[in-house]
């Protein structure tokens, strides 16, 4: 399936805000926002944090997959598209993970 319907098969998000990837020491390394641009991301780091706990190299795997031809893309130009890149890293690495931690949004600007 094409990137745009497998985020349609994904869990909404409109409740958060953004979501931090953080290393087993806790040291926020990346967050990704609900603004766009981002959204696509965000919809599927969450439902990768939701399925797997983590964003591990099996989770990564599967990420990749949820990309679809994005996910070529990153391949033939790193740095276009750092949240690919981050998982395409996991997945050759096999042994890191990364923790995630919901920031939501309250309602209230």
């Amino acid at each position: 399936m094409a990137f745009a319907e497998n985020l349609k098969q994904l869990p909404r998000i409109s409740h958060l805000a953004a979501i931090q990837l953080l290393d087993s020491d806790g040291t926020v390394l990346a967050a990704i926002e609900n603004k766009p641009g981002q959204t696509g991301s965000l919809s599927i780091y969450n439902h990768l944090g939701q399925i797997y706990g983590a964003i591990t190299a099996e989770a990564a795997r599967k990420g990749l997959e949820l990309y679809a031809e994005h996910t070529e893309d990153a391949r033939q130009n790193p740095g276009k598209h750092p949240n690919i890149d981050r998982l395409l890293t996991l997945a050759a690495e096999g042994n890191s993970l990364l923790r995630v931690k919901h920031v939501f949004a309250t309602g209230i600007e």
